[in-house]
């Protein structure tokens, strides 16, 4: 069981989780993830690590509502738990000193960003964010962006905050005015990502994509997160998640992004009109498993306690 020790709104229908889970909180590198689910019959749904505290031992993770599984977690409080956690999964960003790095971010795909666009600037890029929102309650851990770069750009669709447009359009002013870009990685809706490709491929600019939003398995087993590279099939769990965008079959990508929207509609749905009584199933379950686990803990406790005494009278000289 991972105990949430903090949970806290971070934007609409977004919430953040700071997690114990101190394995992966040691382990964690930028642009890895994590898998998790809520209850043994629940789903496996990948997740971003936003941040980690090795010290404190925690993780910290962003979620939006967007189906069944997030829109409960996001019911969740400090002081519940998370029936399963694994990770760190997937390949570490690859850092190193390109010279200017362009990072950008569509609303929750900010939290995705940042560790990498942290360990950019830390390894002596000049790092640009350009974050991207619907509207201005969709804009997510502003102050965070401007710490991880030298410069930061808001956008939202409706105008309501920043500047007025999508993330592509800044980028585009960028270009324009002469700067030269020398890295690229774009993180948030597959759309987003495929404009942001169509404008760096012609330019020759290293370019990376995450994938992480078509996942299910996060091990390579089910094979619903296989994406086209030129040629080559490949795994967004376990060959990735970031890839060269330039590479990726878009098209393909989108089909394979919208396989299961039908269901997952339905799942919410339903889940809406009986949200009480699923998120109190959830709580009774997590807490059942918390008192399981407590009574072996307590039991192999005793065990332990047995074998030492028996084992410190074994060595016990005779008189």
């Amino acid at each position: 069981m991972y105990r949430i020790v903090e949970a806290r709104d971070a934007g609409l229908n977004i919430r953040q989780f700071t997690i114990e889970a101190p394995r992966i909180a040691r382990k964690q590198r930028p642009g890895q993830f994590v898998i998790l689910r809520l209850h043994d019959q629940g789903e496996r749904i990948p997740l971003t690590i936003k941040s980690a505290d090795p010290a404190a031992g925690t993780i910290t993770i962003a979620v939006q509502s967007v189906g069944k599984t997030t829109t409960l977690l996001n019911c969740l409080e400090a002081g519940d738990s998370i029936l399963d956690i694994v990770g760190p999964l997937g390949h570490p960003s690859e850092i190193r000193r390109y010279g200017t790095a362009v990072i950008l971010a569509g609303s929750v795909g900010t939290a995705m960003a940042l560790p990498t666009a942290k360990a950019l600037k830390d390894a002596d890029n000049h790092v640009i964010f350009i974050e991207g929102a619907r509207s201005k309650d969709l804009v997510v851990f502003e102050d965070e962006v401007r710490s991880a770069s030298q410069e930061a750009y808001i956008l939202t669709d409706d105008g309501s905050y920043g500047e007025q447009g999508l993330v592509t359009k800044k980028l585009d002013e960028l270009l324009a005015a002469g700067r030269k870009l020398d890295f690229v990685l774009a993180v948030g809706p597959v759309p987003m990502m495929r404009a942001v490709a169509r404008i760096t491929a012609p330019l020759g600019i290293k370019t990376m994509v995450s994938l992480n939003s078509i996942m299910v398995d996060g091990t390579g087993m089910c094979g619903g997160c296989r994406v086209l590279l030129g040629n080559q099939s490949k795994f967004a769990c376990v060959d990735g998640p970031e890839f060269d965008a330039s590479l990726v079959n878009f098209d393909v990508l989108t089909q394979r992004n919208a396989m299961y929207r039908s269901q997952e509609c339905e799942s919410l749905k339903a889940l809406e009109q009986h949200k009480v009584e699923e998120v109190a199933a959830l709580r009774a379950g997590l807490h059942s498993k918390e008192k399981e686990q407590a009574q072996l803990r307590a039991r192999l406790q005793e065990r332990d306690q047995l074998e030492a005494a028996l084992k410190a009278g074994e060595e016990k000289p005779n008189v």
